[in-house]
């Protein structure tokens, strides 16, 4: 089936852009842990991202903002990308921005697992093989004398298995529901969820004007890149889109040299090399079972 507004060449341009403001989003979270507390920095970026879509986006479409078949389910995909957004800054405040990204993209070999039990897909042999190969390349990043710690791999893969589920949810609400209701509803959860725990967690230093400025710019960098890879999909399939999701590991790799003067050692890029494949692997095998 044709897509709206087939453009594939500006698609990928809008995903490239996508992942360069996810890869801008988690390395300005990792320099603002440094100094304010993580669920403050979570509650910016899911509050400015909602205050953003209701003010430019709710006047137009009003009520078909919040418009869902399926609210419950609307609901649990939101929390779950809340916990993987929470859990994905606390591993950042561990870990070298480039060995997290690599980390989280263990998410399709997480998918491929669950798929099983939830949406009764059966891994072949190969898709299995692929699987262990890339949880080996976490071990090749999460080796004895590297630059992770244990701390911060586990909460890289509790974010993964989060969005894992998250983009499980997400394949079987797109089919009925609004691709920017389904935006909404992400960023009203997290917002309201983390105002409710306000009180608990809100301490710490009073931000500079250049600081307050990066803790906006997290609910920008973020509501932005998914508006952005909304638009992507509009104009060209997931078969040419998938595989220029991993581009984001090379902004992280370029965005950890240039703020944080760190390059992954030949170990990690290994590690992250291997991640990708398999999940590369995984993305074209499963097409390819599903075509006539």
């Amino acid at each position: 089936m044709p897509l709206p507004e087939e453009r594939p060449l500006q698609g990928v341009f809008l995903a490239v852009n996508a992942l360069f403001f996810f890869a801008a989003l988690d390395a300005a979270a990792k320099y603002l842990t440094q100094t304010f507390s993580i669920p403050m920095l979570v509650w910016a970026r899911y509050s400015v991202h909602c205050l953003l879509m209701v003010v430019f986006l709710a006047p137009r479409l009003g009520r078909r903002l919040v418009a869902t078949r399926r609210p419950g389910r609307q609901l649990a995909r939101a929390f779950l990308l809340l916990c993987c957004t929470s859990l994905g800054f606390g591993a950042l405040s561990r870990m070298p921005l480039a060995e997290t990204t690599a980390t989280a993209f263990t998410t399709p070999l997480i998918v491929a697992l669950l798929a099983g039990p939830w949406l009764h897909e059966r891994l072949s042999p190969g898709q299995w093989l692929a699987v262990m190969a890339g949880f080996g390349g976490v071990l090749l990043i999460a080796r004895p004398g590297g630059a992770v710690t244990v701390d911060g791999v586990t909460l890289a893969l509790a974010a993964a298995a989060c969005n894992a589920a998250y983009q499980i949810l997400t394949r079987q609400l797109a089919p009925t529901e609004n691709s920017i209701a389904m935006l909404f509803y992400t960023a009203l959860v997290g917002s309201v969820v983390m105002t409710l725990l306000l009180p608990w967690y809100w301490a710490g230093p009073w931000p500079s004007a250049t600081e307050a400025l990066l803790i906006c710019a997290l609910g920008v960098l973020g509501g932005s890149g998914h508006f952005l890879l909304i638009r992507a999909f509009r104009h060209a399939p997931a078969s040419i889109l998938s595989p220029c999701m991993y581009l984001q590991l090379v902004w992280a790799i370029i965005l950890g040299a240039a703020v944080f003067a760190h390059w992954p050692d030949a170990f990690a890029l290994l590690g992250g090399i291997v991640i990708v494949a398999s999940g590369l692997y995984l993305g074209f095998s499963a097409r390819y079972n599903a075509a006539p």
